[in-house]
């Protein structure tokens, strides 16, 4: 049968393809950044602003679209020097979000003081931003209130103020690479610099199956993830081959506006929604099933240039 030439069954075909191909959505990415403008040390002979260019470059070479960077004002205080990465950020077309001032933890803090310390951290929003919307919070170390109690009023409070969570469906921990990478460069060890490469890509590579297989078991379907990363020195030396590696497993970019408005986001976008988990992790938890077995990593970096 020509499906061209009929008209029912082009319609039959428009239709399963409206109704299925939706729910089955390729490989979606959107990469976020935290700790602007400084995280972990510094290797021998590097800046701030030279890790900042090297990641704007290599997101620009890759035709990224625009991706948040989350700021914790201090770092300006502690290295006056590198408050200009946030102003090259913006300039790049990036947007930036807030992680707070002082990278405070919620759960070992009161909320009061949590509160106080977002709010600290808006004023360098605002003078970076501009009329951009950075109105996004990540929660520094993911901590969102160690009582139901404490992530209900947290929630409240972010709805008052017109904020958005960025969630993170997908992370390999690439911040464990930075401080090796500065004591291996420190000693000039090349052999131990070319073992936290190709470890950093396979760590990345096994988590992203990781994720899709929660995904699968869950919505027999990719979600689009939010990836977290850090502006740290070795990411910076990495990204080019990170972004072709996400590539070959058929990744493509979006931004974060995008991935959360998925379904899956819904009470990270509205917080005055009741909560629910913005983690697979989460989700499979509560819904009772089993969490697919995570990849054991063939390196732990900090192993290294000890």
């Amino acid at each position: 049968m020509d499906l061209m030439r009929n008209p029912c069954a082009t319609f039959l075909v428009t239709f399963l393809c409206s109704t299925i191909c939706s729910h089955a959505p390729a490989q979606q990415i959107a990469f976020t950044w935290d700790d602007l403008p400084a995280h972990s040390s510094l290797p021998q002979g590097e800046t701030r602003i030279e890790i900042g260019h090297k990641l704007i470059a290599a997101m620009k070479a890759a035709h990224m679209p625009s991706v948040y960077g989350f700021v914790n004002g201090v770092a300006t205080e502690r290295e006056p020097a590198s408050a200009p990465m946030l102003k090259e950020w913006r300039d790049a077309g990036f947007f930036l979000g807030n992680h707070t001032w002082s990278h405070m933890n919620l759960n070992t803090s009161s909320l009061a003081d949590w509160e106080a310390d977002l709010l600290k951290n808006e004023p360098i929003l605002e003078k970076n931003a501009g009329n951009t919307d950075w109105h996004w919070l990540r929660y520094p170390f993911l901590a969102e209130g160690d009582t139901p109690e404490k992530r209900a009023d947290t929630r409240k409070f972010l709805a008052s103020h017109g904020y958005r969570i960025a969630a993170v469906t997908m992370s390999f921990g690439d911040y464990m690479w930075n401080e090796p990478y500065a004591r291996c460069i420190a000693r000039n060890d090349t052999a131990a610099i070319a073992q936290l490469e190709s470890s950093y890509l396979e760590a990345a590579s096994t988590d992203a199956d990781f994720r899709r297989s929660m995904a699968k078991s869950l919505y027999n379907h990719d979600v689009p993830y939010v990836l977290l990363m850090h502006v740290g020195a070795f990411d910076a030396r990495m990204l080019p081959r990170l972004l072709d590696l996400y590539r070959s497993k058929g990744f493509t970019f979006i931004t974060l506006k995008e991935a959360e408005n998925d379904p899956f986001y819904a009470s990270s976008i509205d917080p005055s929604l009741p909560d629910q988990p913005d983690s697979l992790e989460g989700v499979m938890h509560v819904r009772g099933i089993t969490l697919p077995l995570r990849p054991k990593p063939s390196l732990d970096p900090n192993s290294l240039c000890r």
